[in-house]
């Protein structure tokens, strides 16, 4: 009797050992799949502000002037918020 409660102890052992590994098997897996979409999200992220930076950088200058001195003209924006803009345009050059 002892050998064949040896036996189905080790058996249920086994299975318990067996759906562990399959458990943290799982779990690797769903770390690895988060792990490529973070990346592949960050990569997405550094190509859309690589875009924007070309976007702005192909922008002239005194164009954005131009328009902040309309909105001026028009009261939209005040001399000193002018001024400050400006500042960012001709710093950006």
């Amino acid at each position: 009797m002892g050998l064949l409660r040896a036996a189905m102890v080790g058996r249920v052992a086994g299975n318990s050992a067996r759906r562990q590994m399959e458990g943290m098997q799982k779990q690797a897996q769903a770390q690895q799949a988060q792990a490529q979409a973070q990346a592949a999200q960050a990569q997405a992220q550094a190509a859309q502000q690589a875009q924007q930076t070309q976007a702005s950088a192909k922008t002239d200058p005194m164009q954005e002037i131009a328009k902040l001195g309309d909105l001026k003209a028009k009261g939209l924006i005040t001399e000193e918020e002018f001024q400050k803009m400006k500042a960012n345009v001709l710093a950006k050059m």
